[in-house]
């Protein structure tokens, strides 16, 4: 199985550099353009699912990217983004001390109240993965957001804290693994830098 995760496009709140977390903000004009941009970077590609966090943003970019109408995306609620909490709606610049450290440093931070933990996203994202990997699928897409990405990743690149956080997944940058006799393999990363 080759498995497509991907974060969605731009909307206005990432240009505007705001925390989102489950707030449900749409694609702007550019975030439109990223997906269908890495859209023809897997256009060859059928695949047999198309996964997407209920958010509308990501559920915007998987129908763009995976070529398939809305309503038959398979939709999940262990890959919305992490909880902000009280955080959310605020500027990156301006979320305080403490989130700035545990966004920053989650391996050596804890998450502030309110805010969802590294321990929490890494249980819901690996119960996903599970799920899916009991699938007959040869090729799948998975689209969901900045945060819950690394868990997934680090489930995928068998990390033992459980998160990959760095670099942080760009908007509708595909990064593709193979699973494979119960082993993960990362292969290789679709990055979408012509759309900013």
């Amino acid at each position: 199985m080759k498995i497509y995760v991907t974060r969605h496009g731009q909307t206005n709140l990432n240009k505007q550099e705001i925390m989102q977390g489950r707030v449900d903000e749409p694609l702007n004009e550019t975030g439109i353009q990223q997906a269908k941009q890495a859209a023809t970077k897997v256009e060859n590609i059928k695949f047999d699912a198309v996964y997407a966090s209920p958010l509308d943003r990501a559920r915007k970019t998987a129908s763009i990217i995976g070529h398939i109408d809305e309503k038959d995306l398979i939709i999940d609620e262990r890959i919305i983004e992490a909880e902000f909490g009280k955080y959310d709606l605020r500027k990156y610049g301006a979320v305080g001390l403490w989130m700035s450290l545990y966004w920053g440093f989650p391996e050596i931070f804890p998450a502030p109240k309110t805010v969802e933990t590294v321990s929490e996203m890494v249980e819901r994202s690996s119960s996903f993965m599970r799920d899916l990997e009991s699938k007959d699928y040869e090729n799948v897409l998975v689209v969901c957001h900045g945060g819950i990405i690394r868990a997934i990743c680090g489930y995928l690149e068998n990390r033992r804290n459980g998160i990959k956080w760095r670099p942080r997944p760009r908007n509708c940058e595909i990064r593709v693994y193979e699973y494979k006799d119960g082993k993960h393999r990362f292969i290789e990363s679709l990055s979408n830098e012509d759309v900013e």
